[in-house]
């Protein structure tokens, strides 16, 4: 399968060569257009799967590459990102067919969600059928199952989804309780609102107000201008407050009013703000044990605990391993470049066996793990890196073992040859690089070396060059 290829548009040097570098270490393509003349002459001559663009830009905005690319492709997936949201230009931006709207500053982790998860939704639509084993819509198709307890709660979902109800979504970490929330909203009657998502537990203590509510010009030392928070930008649509439990208790009470009287207050601000806003809160915490050691709030708690949903741990729900572990062999088959692969079935029996405490994340780590490291035709159990307790190997040598499985095929350096331990380290890197096709974060992984170390490397040999 050909690699995903996507464009990026941004006047900000900095910024471009940012979001260029975080969507090549997931694994994808990516070329820049620094206005959006350039970046409608290379839509027209390239074939690309998505196009990520700035809203503000001097001479064409992000409003007009995303109409533009509508005339041309109108299948094409359209990210808008800006610093200078409101409620107005993310509802405008859906209306025009944008897929998705994200607010700066944003997370490797948040562009890399709003990426998969808008090429998974197109992807369904070119596709007319998929693998037996995916039950559910090829829209929603990263949520890949076969258990009926789990398409029980879709169908659930679906029957909740166009009311207005608060939903505490619980499960472990690794169970996908985002890519829940998403299904949920996708088939609300919100759908072409806004969904905005806050990590309660990402934002320091003392943003998360300003986060939450926005602020007013001079509220305090360093407001220069009026913020938009995350419940104004999505008014009319659909807020994710994720890991919830970890709010303060001065948070947790402004929330409870802002559920109870449906209006916010912005920090500074002399009136409130009237605003119809849908929650859905997500944590992997015991709610009911923080509720009783007085850590949540109980009315908090009962206000969102509307319509419950419990997501089953990976260990309850066997029959998706083999599944989920085909949809990631094919997943990180194509982003690396290599040929599909099979699940010995040994491999499986042992995946089987495995309890798997990081869940769904885990087992995707294990996969893309296991494609870099098999050789042939076929994952076998040695290319396993499970973290076993009562494994008889020490976690060093464990450790030791991947490192030398995954290493295999690089090509080993000729120490007959006059070379300076610095030539050596460069040789090795760049050899590393092209066994996985320049991909960085996994070439650091491989070398035991930290991704800014890479950077820090690449860039000092090419400073070197130059001179």
């Amino acid at each position: 399968m050909k690699e995903t290829h996507i464009l990026v548009v941004d006047d900000d040097t900095s910024m471009r060569m940012a979001l260029c570098e975080t969507l090549e270490s997931c694994g994808y393509l990516a070329e820049a257009a620094a206005n959006g003349i350039e970046a409608l002459d290379k839509f027209r001559a390239g074939a690309f799967e998505a196009v990520i663009t700035d809203m503000r830009m001097p001479g064409m905005s992000g409003m007009d590459v995303l109409k533009s690319i509508k005339k041309i492709s109108p299948e094409s997936p359209v990210i808008l990102i800006t610093a200078y949201g409101t409620v107005n230009t993310a509802v405008e931006a859906m209306k025009e067919g944008a897929s998705d709207f994200i607010m700066k500053p944003f997370s490797l982790e948040d562009i890399e969600f709003v990426v998969k998860n808008v090429l998974a939704t197109q992807g369904g639509k070119d596709e007319k059928g998929g693998r037996a084993e995916r039950k559910i819509p090829a829209a929603d198709r990263e949520i890949v199952t076969q258990d009926g307890r789990m398409l029980g709660i879709f169908e659930f979902l679906k029957t909740v989804a166009k009311s207005k109800s608060s939903v505490l979504i619980q499960g472990e970490s690794g169970t996908g309780k985002e890519l829940f929330a998403r299904f949920l909203y996708r088939h609300s009657d919100r759908k072409h609102m806004p969904f905005v998502a806050v990590n309660c537990a990402a934002i320091p203590e003392n943003l998360l107000e300003s986060e939450m509510f926005g602020y007013e010009k001079g509220a305090f030392t360093g407001a220069m201008q009026r913020k938009i928070g995350k419940f104004e930008l999505a008014n009319g649509g659909t807020l994710l407050l994720d890991e919830v439990t970890e709010m303060s208790p001065h948070l947790q009470a402004k929330l409870l009013r802002v559920i109870q009287e449906k209006e916010i207050d912005r920090v500074g601000g002399k009136m409130p703000f009237p605003i119809d806003v849908r929650i859905i809160a997500t944590t992997n915490a015991d709610i009911r044990k923080a509720v009783e050691d007085r850590a949540f709030r109980d009315d908090l708690y009962y206000r969102l605990n509307v319509i419950p949903l419990k997501i089953p741990p990976l260990r309850e729900r066997r029959g998706d391993i083999e599944c989920l572990g085909r949809h990631f062999l094919e997943k990180y088959a194509n982003l690396n470049g290599r040929p599909l692969p099979v699940l010995d079935d040994s491999t499986l029996k042992r995946l089987n066996a495995y309890d798997w405490p990081g869940n769904v994340r885990e087992l995707e780590n294990v996969i893309e793990r296991a494609v870099l490291v098999c050789q042939g035709d076929a994952v076998l159990p040695e290319h396993l890196y499970l973290e076993d307790v009562g494994s008889d190997d020490p976690p060093g040598e464990k450790m030791s073992r991947f490192r030398e499985e995954i290493a295999d095929g690089i090509p080993e350096i000729d120490f007959s040859r006059d070379m300076t331990i610095w030539e050596m380290e460069k040789e090795l890197i760049f050899n590393t690089l092209d066994k996985v096709k320049g991909n960085k974060t996994k070439a650091a992984e491989i070398l035991g070396i930290s991704v800014r170390t890479m950077r820090n490397k690449l860039q000092e040999y090419s400073l070197k060059g130059s001179e």
